[in-house]
């Protein structure tokens, strides 16, 4: 028999119970993917020793090992004590001291511990999956480093190993990098099972548009041979929910069913969720009778659930009946299901019918954190009530003294909606001293705000700081403030703006592109508005694509005239005369530029233009300038193209029936 592991008994008495259920016939609420991986640390109950009553006392070997675990754990210098005792411990003891540092999150030690282990050869299985959980929940990188620098392929693809590691980015938000290393795990040769897939799932629940590839995984199931059990019904039943996706949640409900599965409290609550999406009031109050005929009686949650579906179907007297029905059962004791009502009623325009509920709740003394104010300050905005929405505000902010993101943003709104200048400048000081980071909505309000006060360049520097933060930027709002920092000559900075939107990886609207452009031009910013033209040429205006040109053609870097010109023309844009004469007269004014010129005279035959006669009698006069053989030449050439079009447009031109004839 193996020796048994120290220490483990008392903390996972489950375990060493023959009597105990196993873990997925356990009641829902108990489960988590947390609990579940955790259960993983060891290979299976069956590989540890059962601690039946003793008759006779503990073998010296073990009460010694007993006591070195307790003194390396207490040692101010564990490491010293590890070294001493080292010989006494065994691989599944250092194991329980692993686990002990990391419940009491002792992270350097459990690191230098692991690090000792490693070095020395004591490690398994359960070293790893241990630590990497441990780890995981302080650095995702160092868990994802630790996985990486296990030497042994079949180590790293144990299934243990690997539901810690992917438990660790699942709960980290690294969905993703979840995805594509469970994939290159299976790869290699990982055999998941169904603690893998319901740490995948959970996953799911709370990304947008997650469903798709929530689906995928449970398509994967029957060809691993996992069934899906009760955890895993939940689970996919919350991604159904969260989706909308009412009609896919009835079909997991049926086929739980008939596997056998009877749905518990939190089934039901997820499938009557997703009614909640469109309002589908009849389906949920079939649930609800389905429910009760097999003996589940709705809890708080069912009954708020329910509250939604009414609300959104538009019931709001029913509504109203099962407020009171959850104030009489003591399940209104705080704002949420108030609140709802009250959103619902503003939200369709019955503003006073909401005001009604606000004060009935405050009348009541119902528990509030503040959010039913800030469904009322924001209903009041919506009805352009800003001095109503201003005064709820200030006494908001009497009232709580901290508030979340979402309220400061509601009353940040409100002031600046009213236009209170000194009360929005008062909630961005309070919002600092409240180490409270603000969001894209933030954002959002006070840019809106100070281009409606014309204060443009503190929304340029508000929307810079928005960048910078991460926030995607909206085209809408970065369009507006372009056009109003042109109006007031910041044309560096409205440029600045049109390169946020342009490299945020989406495509912008063509009227942007001509936008940014006039007010290039009118800054005389014609380098930036070469790169303009020289991306978006296509989609630009003819006009404006001809103010660039002539606007370059006078005052544009000198050395960039060529190539602007073939820009023009590569877009299918016709360069007129004028626009020749004054590129031509810029570089005779500066012999220096005779190469530039050469090119230019050069280019124009093959492209189908000539010099006219003035611009020809100029280029004459100064050739001594540019070599008189080498001018002549190439006006002869210009001469030659010049009378082909001369011909070619005088030709008479037939229809194919007069050719025919």
């Amino acid at each position: 028999m193996e020796t048994p592991v120290l220490g483990f008994e008392a903390r996972c008495p489950h375990l060493f119970n023959t009597n105990s259920r196993p873990s997925s016939s356990l009641p829902h609420p108990t489960l988590s993917v947390r609990t579940l991986t955790a259960a993983t640390v060891v290979k299976s109950p069956a590989t540890v020793a059962i601690e039946a009553p003793r008759t006779k006392p503990h073998s010296k070997s073990f009460l010694t090992r007993k006591s070195a675990i307790s003194e390396i754990e207490q040692s101010p210098d564990f490491h010293s004590s590890l070294q001493r005792l080292s010989r006494v411990l065994k691989v599944q003891d250092l194991n329980v001291i692993l686990r002990d540092f990391g419940i009491s999150g002792r992270w350097q030690d459990l690191i230098q511990l692991f690090d000792w282990m490693q070095q020395h050869g004591k490690v398994s299985d359960s070293t790893y999956s241990s630590c990497i959980k441990f780890v995981g929940a302080k650095s995702v990188s160092k868990a994802l480093e630790i996985y990486q620098s296990i030497p042994d392929d079949s180590t790293k693809t144990n299934v243990y190993i690997c539901n810690s590691v992917l438990s660790c980015l699942v709960k980290n938000g690294k969905l993703d990098s979840c995805i594509k290393l469970f994939d290159q795990m299976k790869r290699d040769g990982l055999k998941p099972d169904v603690v893998t897939y319901n740490t995948l799932l959970a996953g799911f629940i709370k990304v947008k548009n997650g469903f798709p590839k929530a689906m995928e995984l449970v398509g994967e199931l029957p060809h691993n041979g996992i069934k899906m059990d009760g955890v895993m019904y939940g689970t996919v039943l919350a991604i159904c929910a969260s989706n909308g996706r009412c009609e896919e949640a009835e079909s997991f409900v049926q086929q739980m069913k008939d596997e056998g599965h009877s749905p518990n409290m939190y089934h039901y609550s997820s499938l009557l969720n997703s009614y909640s999406w469109k309002g589908d009031y009849k389906k949920a109050d079939e649930l609800m009778t389905e429910m009760k005929s097999v003996g589940l009686v709705p809890n708080k949650v069912m009954m708020t659930t329910l509250l939604k579906v009414y609300i959104k179907g538009g019931l709001f007297d029913r509504s109203r009946e099962l407020l009171s029905e959850l104030e009489s059962v003591g399940y209104a004791e705080n704002e949420m299901p108030y609140c709802m009502l009250m959103d619902g009623l503003s939200k369709t325009g019955k503003l006073e019918e909401a005001m009604t509920i606000f004060d009935d709740m405050k009348a009541k003394g119902v528990k509030s954190d503040g959010y039913a104010n800030s469904i009322m300050i924001a209903a009041l905005c919506r009805s352009k009530r800003f001095e109503e929405a201003k005064q709820l505000a200030r006494d908001s902010e009497t009232t709580y003294e901290k508030c979340d993101l979402v309220m400061l943003n509601t009353m940040l709104c409100a002031y600046c909606r009213a236009g209170e200048m000194e009360s929005v400048m008062r909630m961005m000081k309070k919002m600092d001293e409240q180490a409270v980071s603000p969001d894209y909505n933030t954002f959002h309000i006070l840019i809106k705000y100070f281009i409606k006060e014309k204060l443009h360049l503190l929304a340029y520097q508000t929307l810079l700081d928005m960048h910078s933060k991460g926030h995607r930027l909206e085209e809408e709002l970065c369009s507006s403030l372009i056009y109003h920092l042109g109006k007031i000559r910041a044309h560096s900075e409205a440029f600045s703006v049109y390169n946020m939107l342009r490299y945020s990886k989406r495509t912008i609207c063509k009227d942007l592109h001509e936008k940014i452009l006039h007010a290039l031009i009118h800054g005389k910013l014609f380098k930036d508005a070469y790169v303009v033209v020289k991306d978006n040429a296509k989609v630009i205006s003819q006009p404006t694509l001809k103010r660039f040109c002539k606007a370059f053609m006078v005052s544009g870097n000198i050395n960039l005239v060529n190539d602007v010109l073939k820009v023009l023309h590569g877009s299918g844009h016709k360069i007129d005369q004028v626009q020749f004469e004054i590129a031509i007269s810029r570089y005779i004014s500066q012999p220096d530029k005779k190469e530039l010129l050469l090119q230019l005279l050069q280019w124009m035959p093959g492209q189908g233009y000539v010099v006219d006669s003035s611009t020809r009698n100029l280029i004459l006069k100064q050739s001594h300038l540019f070599g008189r053989q080498l001018i002549a030449e190439i006006l002869s050439k210009h001469h030659i193209v010049s009378r082909t079009m001369v011909r070619s447009r005088s030709e008479p031109k037939f229809s194919r029936g007069q050719r025919g004839k």
